[in-house]
């Protein structure tokens, strides 16, 4: 880049006239990664946008480039209905820490550009977020919390617009309360999201700041009660819904198939002691026969007496 392109982004930085709105310092924990929104003028709109690295622009080196949109850890993407290009930086680690500028490259002229500082530490990040995506309903709240390490004054602010500081405010008609009951975070809470609330905004804690990306989408067709909180924990109870249900289903099948099973095998129980109580009652004939000792003219009237009828019985089973 040339000397005098050096000089004139030295100069919009110091006087603070530029073109290019993002954050001035964030922070990031080592084998993290962050996304960084960088808000530019309409004239900007069909202009080649890129991220640099270095702290004066003659040893600033290219990281990545709209007309070449992911290069390594880095990636870079153009909303250029909203007027923003978004950097994302991946897997960064200490070296990574520097300064970083938002540019767009400028046809028969110097660059434009904006900077910005990104430390990247092996601890707790000096001000951070759960996530940096969120998703809210028409009409309803979200809620974000911001945690930082240092006292001082917070905010919660609109990329290109205006910030409110504790305790409320609103931001393009949508109320916005901020209270710090819990240590070292600062909860915003946005009441009545519209359509056009939909954006990027930061936490912003002293010098600090941290990008959020709020979707603001379309109320259920439903009267269910929509669920306020962020993209990862509304697909948690989505995917616990999906396992419950087949789970219900499942344990419902299960006890109708025993129920049947327990029937089936009572009836075929119930069945073979039938079948035993039949063959165990036979039938029985019962018979006499008769003897009657005949007379013989050899013996004697008193032995003759003395016999008596014999009669046997016996019993048949068929």
């Amino acid at each position: 880049m040339a000397v005098h392109l050096s000089f004139l982004l030295l100069l919009t930085g110091l006087t603070g006239i530029h073109s290019i709105t993002t954050v001035s310092k964030v922070s990031v924990k080592a084998g993290g990664s962050i996304s960084t929104p960088c808000f530019y003028e309409s004239q900007y709109i069909n202009n080649v946008k890129y991220l640099c690295k270095g702290y004066h622009w003659t040893s600033c080196s290219y990281a990545v480039k709209t007309n070449k949109p992911s290069s390594g850890k880095f990636s870079i993407s153009d909303d250029k209905i909203q007027r923003i290009f978004t950097v994302t930086m991946k897997n960064l680690n200490e070296q990574d820490t520097g300064y970083y500028w938002c540019a767009v490259e400028i046809n028969n002229g110097g660059d434009d550009g904006k900077y910005f500082h990104l430390s990247v530490t092996g601890g707790t990040p000096s001000l951070s977020v759960d996530h940096q995506d969120i998703t809210g309903l028409i009409g309803h709240n979200i809620t974000i919390n911001c945690h930082h390490l240092y006292p001082g004054v917070v905010k919660w602010c609109r990329l290109g617009g205006s910030c409110v500081t504790e305790p409320s405010g609103s931001i393009y008609g949508t109320e916005v309360t901020i209270d710090r009951k819990v240590h070292n975070v600062f909860t915003v809470t946005m009441s009545g999201l519209r359509t056009e609330s939909s954006g990027w905004y930061w936490c912003v804690q002293g010098d600090l700041q941290m990008p959020v990306h709020l979707t603001v989408s379309e109320k259920p067709p439903t009267d269910q009660a929509p669920t306020t909180v962020d993209s990862e924990e509304q697909s948690d109870q989505v995917d616990l819904k999906s396992v419950i249900i087949p789970l219900s289903l499942l344990i419902l099948a299960l006890m109708v198939t025993f129920f049947v099973w327990f029937m089936l095998k009572r009836h075929k129980t119930t069945k073979g002691e039938s079948s035993a109580t039949t063959a165990a009652e036979e039938e029985v004939t019962y018979s006499d026969v008769k003897y009657v000792r005949q007379s013989s003219s050899k013996r004697s009237d008193a032995a003759m007496k003395s016999d008596v009828d014999v009669v046997y019985s016996s019993v048949v089973t068929q």
